[in-house]
């Protein structure tokens, strides 16, 4: 059995997916209809821009989902294609990936709703006052323990369940301090504080969460081609309805990425394939599931080695 799995945010470089567009016309009708989605060349941003620009989160969203199915595109056109999963599933705004390339979203929706998704992220929490830290080396229910000590009247959670030893944490930006300090006294190898502009994944998030949800209300989405294992649930899902009301929850609620991979590989996943820029994923996923194959599809020549 096979999952498709799409990557999130911090994946992102300046030039992602230009060689896709340049071998697949596939491939380059994605970066095509998402600019004329978003009213904007965000291609040219993505190939040629400056990689502080990118990284704002209302750019780093739409393009690295742009770039995953810019490469599902050009599976596509080596015959490959999504009922060739069991599943897919994607981190964080990689599930919105996962669901356009299921057909529960068009392309043009997704990169709309991606694009409010980044600006209401970035808009609910003023710049300096939130924060997030990668521990390393302890498990989730330490580091959920950890948060729950550190937040004293402030917001301090766990936000992603990577893998076994990496847990990271969101909030206000004193708590995270404390839970990263906390965290060393309790054993983690390494506690270290990520540059990102915003709690993700944290009540914090809760006026975006109120964004989105306005925002999917008038979003039609179908029931998608195979099993969608949502973050919040760590569970596939398939019904329309859900899917809507998991996307809501999944902006103030926990990333369960490992329970995802293992749930899969327990359902009988022997192979993942990380779709788009980058292989963050791929390296949690063999720390999740140790004797599952890992295959990277971010570059003409990794589409066309499916076929060999």
């Amino acid at each position: 059995m096979r999952a498709f799995v799409f990557p999130g945010q911090g994946a992102q470089t300046v030039g992602m997916g230009r060689e896709l567009a340049e071998a697949y016309p596939a491939a380059r009708d994605v970066f095509d209809e998402v600019d004329e989605a978003l009213g904007e060349k965000l291609s040219e941003l993505i190939w040629t821009g400056d990689i502080d620009t990118l990284t704002l989160t209302q750019n780093a969203q739409p393009a690295l989902m742009a770039t995953s199915m810019a490469a599902f595109r050009a599976l596509e056109s080596e015959g490959i294609n999504i009922q060739d999963a069991n599943f897919v599933a994607g981190h964080s705004l990689g599930e919105y990936s996962a669901l356009c390339a299921a057909g529960a979203l068009t392309l043009a929706d997704t990169a709309r709703l991606l694009r409010l998704r980044g600006l209401a992220m970035q808009e609910a929490v003023p710049v300096g006052v939130g924060a997030m830290a990668a521990i390393l080396g302890l498990d989730f229910e330490a580091v959920e323990a950890i948060a729950r000590d550190a937040a004293e009247d402030e917001v301090c959670q766990a936000a992603n369940d990577n893998d076994p030893a990496q847990v990271v944490i969101s909030g206000h930006k004193a708590a995270v301090e404390r839970a990263a300090v906390i965290a060393k006294e309790r054993g983690a190898k390494r506690a270290l504080m990520l540059p990102v502009s915003a709690p993700f994944h944290s009540v914090l998030m809760q006026p975006a969460a109120a964004a989105m949800a306005d925002a999917l209300a008038g979003v039609d989405i179908q029931p998608p081609a195979v099993p969608v294992i949502a973050n919040v649930r760590a569970e596939a899902v398939i019904e329309p309805g859900a899917i809507r009301r998991l996307l809501v929850e999944q902006v103030t609620g926990a990333v369960r990425w490992r329970e995802s991979v293992a749930n899969m590989a327990e359902a009988g996943v022997t192979e993942f394939w990380e779709i788009g820029a980058g292989k963050a994923l791929s390296g949690m996923i063999k720390r999740i599931a140790k004797d599952v194959t890992v295959r990277n599809i971010g570059l003409p020549d990794d589409v066309r080695a499916v076929k060999g």
